[in-house]
């Protein structure tokens, strides 16, 4: 297995130290022909429009797109949520595939950071028990609407939408590769070997 992390701009570095930590291989990609044999691909917080424009010219629009609509499993985090998303509620470059709709930076400023323990019984795929996953938010999007085929994976009160799947695509607002607990990486790990099956198979 081979995961690839969008290295164009944000915290990156994080999730590549996380894969590698879980004995996985890991390619940082910045152009198209960096997507090739990848069989997942995980795009990171950072700036969205940034990783928008810079993706634009280096002509990975249309690669990435084609990675998702091939069935390759695809995870953003904060600003990867955004940029996977149909609509960020602002003109920006965005890969488009995910049926959700965004609002960002909707918990406020970077001051106003905050992390928050999280109920997700998908967790327990890849792990023993119940434990809540402890969610750091920075400058967060918000998921605020999703389509028929989108399964809501965490809220927070008044039913917040902060993390979401749609087939072989996976949002979270938060940022998991902040912290020490590797489950959401492991559940992403499933989720690729999954989609390896399904695209075998088909």
């Amino acid at each position: 297995m081979i995961i690839g992390v969008l290295a164009l701009q944000g915290d990156f570095r994080e999730h590549v130290d996380v894969l590698r930590q879980l004995g996985v291989e890991v390619r940082e990609v910045r152009l198209p022909e960096h997507l090739a044999g990848l069989d997942g691909l995980i795009i990171p917080g950072g700036e969205s429009t940034t990783i928008g424009k810079l993706a634009m010219t280096f002509g990975l629009i249309e690669p990435l797109r084609d990675f998702v609509a091939t069935g390759h499993a695809v995870w953003g985090t904060c600003a990867g949520a955004i940029f996977l998303a149909k609509d960020a509620g602002y003109p920006q470059p965005l890969i488009g595939m995910m049926d959700i709709s965004v609002a960002r930076n909707a918990f406020g400023r970077q001051v106003e950071s905050f992390e928050t323990d999280l109920n997700m019984p998908e967790l327990a795929k890849v792990a023993e028990g119940d434990e809540p996953f402890k969610a750091i938010f920075i400058r967060a999007p918000l998921i605020t609407s999703v389509g028929p085929g989108v399964e809501i994976l965490a809220q927070l009160d008044a039913g917040r939408i902060v993390a979401a799947r749609q087939g072989n695509m996976l949002v979270t607002s938060f940022h998991p590769e902040l912290t020490s607990d590797p489950r959401f990486h492991r559940y992403f790990l499933q989720m690729v070997k999954l989609c390896m099956v399904a695209t075998t198979s088909s």
